[in-house]
């Protein structure tokens, strides 16, 4: 039940996922796509990741009412060859043309040993973890990726060419939740400098440069500038790499050609997503337990010494979450409480 509290409004992950519902049916979402939506909402809030959580509704709805999204959009799957599936999204969010586009990929890996799905002509405004978890829950190892808009500068210069360009990778795990990371080859993620913009923090120094060129603890001023990528030259060439595979590579949009596409509107990314697909059983058949216990040993020998695996924080957020609930800020609260319909 919702709770307010000085420091934020205390809620079960039900009523998120009812308030994300509302909100979005509200903005004139299909009921497809609000369901779809709300879900990666949900599982950002249930997880502990606040730039990725209820935040975004202000972030979907702003895209549909710049008209960047198209809000009754039927994702259509075709078959480009016999280990691929292609997902045209109509300009439509991605979650809905993933779900589509999903039950074909897993069924493909587990027929040729892998498989890729890519989804062209979406909209993207969420981590890429939910996905790779899904798959790699069905038993199967994944890899994603996908662009963004021009927001980061290539390691050695200052102007914009790259996304935020995450990559996200899940392994599964018997008798256990799977190996997920993701990450943005960005040096944080851009929903993390809105977070302290509207905080009125400042950020490091390291995280961006402002328009003219200079390092800035300004949020603000990052955003109106350059994000700058994680490891410099090495997370630069990453960046690239996601940039080829899930734009020429699949016939969608580059970071630049995506912010080209909104024309100044200010909405979220637009372009393509590669998602690719291994059963490990294809390659190991029936020692396919063997091996997966081998990389177990791996895991324990992380964990064994006190380092933390990636997801582990995100695992014990949810533990949490579900018999908690979650607590959502009270300026955030307000600001999504004026986009329900009626209030």
């Amino acid at each position: 039940m919702t709770d307010a509290r000085e420091d934020g409004v205390r809620m079960t992950l039900d009523e998120v996922r009812a308030l994300a519902r509302k909100v979005l049916l509200g903005t004139g979402l299909s009921r497809a796509h609000a369901e779809a939506v709300a879900e990666t909402m949900v599982a950002g809030e249930r997880d502990g990741c606040a730039s990725h959580g209820i935040y975004r509704l202000l972030v979907a709805a702003n895209s549909v009412a710049k008209g960047v999204v198209a809000v009754d959009a039927d994702p259509v799957v075709s078959e480009p060859s016999p280990a691929l599936v292609r997902v045209d999204g109509g300009g439509g969010f991605a979650q809905l043309a993933f779900e589509r586009g999903r039950p074909l990929l897993a069924r493909k890996a587990r027929g040729y040993g892998i498989a890729a799905l890519a989804l062209n002509n979406v909209v993207h405004f969420a981590a890429l973890w939910p996905e790779v978890e899904a798959l790699a829950d069905e038993g199967l190892v994944a890899l994603a990726v996908t662009p963004s808009h021009a927001w980061v500068a290539p390691a050695g210069g200052t102007d914009p060419v790259f996304g935020t360009n995450p990559i996200a990778f899940g392994w599964p795990r018997p008798g256990g939740p799977p190996f997920v990371f993701d990450f943005a080859t960005s040096a944080v993620a851009r929903g993390e400098i809105e977070l302290h913009r509207r905080a009125g923090k400042p950020v490091p120094d390291d995280w961006g440069y402002d328009a003219g060129g200079q390092s800035t603890t300004d949020a603000a001023a990052v955003l109106d500038g350059a994000m700058r990528t994680f490891g410099g030259h090495k997370g630069s060439a990453l960046a690239a790499m996601v940039e080829l595979l899930a734009g020429p590579l699949i016939g969608d949009m580059t970071s630049r050609e995506s912010l080209t596409a909104d024309a100044g509107r200010g909405g979220s990314p637009i372009g393509g997503e590669l998602i690719l697909a291994i059963d490990p059983a294809g390659f190991l058949g029936d020692a396919v337990a063997e091996h997966l216990a081998r990389a177990e040993t791996m895991f324990a020998a992380i964990e064994g010494q006190g380092a933390r695996l990636p997801s582990q924080r995100r695992y014990a957020a949810r533990a949490r979450s579900v018999t908690e609930g979650v607590v959502i800020p009270a300026a955030l609260y307000q600001d999504i409480m004026a986009l329900v319909p009626g209030e």
